[in-house]
């Protein structure tokens, strides 16, 4: 029941950012806007969605193989995408589910997957958090306002207003962790802590494979090409609409880092989110009209969307193949 209530709460919130993302919008414009719209750029960037797919299972094999030298890119790129379709129905537990989708070749344990995954969307925070702090290093006078009051504000206000708590908790697992170093011996005979440890120790050490990866230059050099495709997805984008057609490189960067808050947003496939953020970008920064600007966001939404469907259930059908052939 808990997990149904979060569910519906998080669908909750991704309608009601549609609701302020479509707000005062003239439905007729809108139609007109999408038969304006030309599909072949929306094709191509759809494609290069698939690209940074394929990147990302090459980039993700690279952390898996210090555990086990077997795992394909097969496995990887079908564990991606079914993380993607997952994420859809429950969010954030996509990343668990392409974990599971390696778990279930035998050759890497959940815990150990999970570990590996953390250092990948850890990698990548800190790689958005670079590419806003160059943009604004270099054009603070166009995006630095925006950012600063729609972006960073609200989050460092959030961030004030749970401070303390957050000094609490942190006290409060110090103290237990310190605890339970302590008393280690005594509380791993019992099976719960045992099962406990087990797992975060299978964390750790799925984490730690990053120190033991070979060719650590392709790592960084995946990740550059994973952003390169965000980017190109933003400008393909960009020149299949007329009224934003005059944007460049830049403002597509732009677009990309905004955008790329709409999907960190924990509802179902960053719906709403990212509706919200980049059609009020479009309208403060540029000044283009709320319509223009919802015609944008949903069509560049919906069509990585469906990538991330068509690709999550083509792994779907690969993995339940693969499974039976297992099996036989």
């Amino acid at each position: 029941m808990r997990k149904v209530l979060k569910y519906l709460a998080f669908l909750a919130l991704a309608g009601i950012l549609l609701h302020f993302s479509f707000k005062g919008v003239k439905w007729s414009d809108f139609i007109g806007g999408l038969k304006e719209c030309n599909w072949w750029w929306i094709l191509a960037s759809m494609a290069i969605g698939i690209l940074g797919f394929l990147v990302r299972a090459l980039r993700w094999r690279l952390l898996l193989l210090p555990i086990n030298k077997e795992i394909t890119v097969r496995e990887t790129f079908d564990g991606i995408n079914v993380g993607y379709i997952t994420n859809f129905l429950f969010p954030r537990a996509g990343e668990v589910a392409r974990c599971g989708v390696i778990a279930a070749t035998k050759k890497v344990s959940l815990e150990k997957s999970l570990g590996t995954v953390v250092i990948e969307r850890s990698f990548d925070m800190l790689c958005l958090l670079l590419w806003m702090a160059l943009l604004l290093l270099f054009k603070w006078g166009e995006f630095g306002s925006f950012i600063q009051a729609e972006i960073i504000g609200p989050l460092f206000g959030k961030m004030n207003s749970l401070m303390w708590p957050i000094v609490i908790l942190s006290g409060l697992l110090l103290l237990t962790v310190a605890a339970v170093w302590i008393f280690r011996k005594t509380i791993l005979r019992i099976p719960l802590f045992e099962k406990i440890f087990r797992i975060a120790k299978g964390l750790l050490e799925g984490a730690l494979t990053a120190f033991r990866m070979q060719h650590k230059w392709m790592f960084f050099l995946y990740t550059l090409l994973i952003w390169l495709t965000y980017w190109l997805t933003s400008l393909t984008t960009i020149y299949a609409f007329a009224q934003v057609g005059h944007l460049g490189g830049t403002d597509a960067l732009f677009l990309m880092i905004v955008g790329g808050m709409g999907w960190v947003v924990p509802v179902q496939g960053g719906i709403g989110a990212y509706h919200f953020i980049v059609s009020l970008a479009l309208a403060k920064v540029y000044g283009i009209a709320q319509t223009t600007g919802v015609i944008f966001a949903t069509i560049s939404h919906e069509a990585q969307a469906l990538v991330m469907i068509l690709c999550g259930a083509a792994s779907l059908i690969s993995v339940s193949l693969w499974k039976k052939h297992i099996k036989e």
